[in-house]
């Protein structure tokens, strides 16, 4: 009788986590207002499930964005955040772009998990601490090896570095073959979108 009842009281525990909250609601009709009109360098809707999936999956819960364009991937890494009790550090250059995601999150009720930052990355990305478990780098594809070499060490063991515009090329041969051969990571290439998101994992 008392297996019986734990079993009910967790079926019931786990149906209500997967009940969409008010915030779930409302993320959920913002990227279905705005779908399909992501064009000033944001990342496909599919690219964006692919990093949101990531977080929950691994429950992260510090992540470093390099490129906010105007929000769209920072608002799937920010509801992954709400999910995980994390908080993104966003740096975008351009500030047309980054006000522009700062509305875009307010809108989407997001704005309390997103540190959005008016910066030059290149500066930046060298001066944060960290350390993180999660990093989304989607700027300047000329830069993305040193991003990547001054994210390493404030990557946790297991932490997860991914890249977008792999599979179409934009980040060049040079960067991938560096990274697949990275003797710290294991990485995958992410296909789901023709851009392509490189998903590596730190692993010592």
């Amino acid at each position: 009788m008392k297996s019986v009842l734990i079993i009910v009281l967790l079926a019931i525990s786990i149906k209500s986590i997967a009940q969409p909250t008010e915030l779930d609601n409302k993320v959920q009709a913002f990227l279905n207002k705005h779908k399909g009109k992501w064009h000033d360098l944001n990342v496909p809707y599919e690219d964006g499930k692919i990093l949101y999936d990531l977080i929950i999956k691994n429950h992260y819960t510090s992540a470093l964005e390099i490129g906010t364009s105007t929000g769209h991937s920072t608002v799937w890494i920010a509801w992954a955040m709400s999910k995980t009790g994390g908080k993104v550090v966003t740096i975008e250059i351009d500030k047309r772009r980054h006000e522009e995601a700062i509305e875009n999150l307010a809108e989407a009720g997001l704005s309390n998990y997103v540190d959005a930052r008016l910066a030059n990355a290149h500066e930046l990305v060298k001066e944060l601490p960290g350390p993180f478990d999660f990093v989304f780098s989607d700027a300047d594809k000329d830069w993305y090896k040193q991003y990547f070499l001054d994210v390493h060490p404030k990557l946790k063991l297991n932490g997860c570095y991914t890249t977008h515009n792999v599979a179409d090329g934009l980040a060049g041969d040079g960067y991938y073959k560096f990274v697949t051969s990275h003797p710290d990571y294991t990485t995958t290439l992410d296909r789901t979108s023709r851009a392509g998101v490189l998903i590596s994992y730190k692993k010592k």
